[in-house]
């Protein structure tokens, strides 16, 4: 199940987040803080999956944006959540025409709904992005 998801530029901060189990602002702050450190250090030449806290840490570099996918333990399949952030800088991208790091910051809200219409309490439940864009 996930259990969050970050998007980040280069600079480590954080333009949108989405947990999907309840935890305190401190742990947030505390978690996002040391995952992106984590994530933003690792050379390209070095796998996107890493294991932190008990999560399993799937991640990806689209342009200046970092796209972090946090899963608990064993269940979920790696591979599975790299073509998850693929389908979601897809959609963003269609929705966008070239989605860049402002088109999130200032359409955050659309952002949040696109992301909302994919994942639900923590599943995957559309990939299609003809149904994810339709009004």
């Amino acid at each position: 199940m996930i259990q969050f998801i970050l998007m980040v530029n280069k600079q480590g901060q954080t333009r949108l987040s989405s947990y999907y189990n309840w935890l305190s602002m401190s742990s947030r702050v505390a978690l996002e803080s040391e995952c992106i450190r984590r994530c933003l250090s690792r050379s390209e030449l070095q796998c996107s999956f890493l294991e932190f806290r008990g999560y399993k840490i799937t991640y990806r570099r689209y342009a200046s944006l970092f796209f972090i996918v946090g899963t608990d333990g064993e269940e979920e399949n790696e591979l599975g959540m790299l073509e998850f952030i693929h389908t979601l800088v897809e959609t963003l991208d269609k929705y966008f025409e070239s989605v860049c790091e402002l088109d999130i910051m200032f359409n955050l809200e659309k952002a949040h709904f696109i992301l909302d219409e994919m994942v639900m309490n923590g599943m995957v439940v559309e990939t299609n992005k003809a149904n994810i864009l339709r009004p």
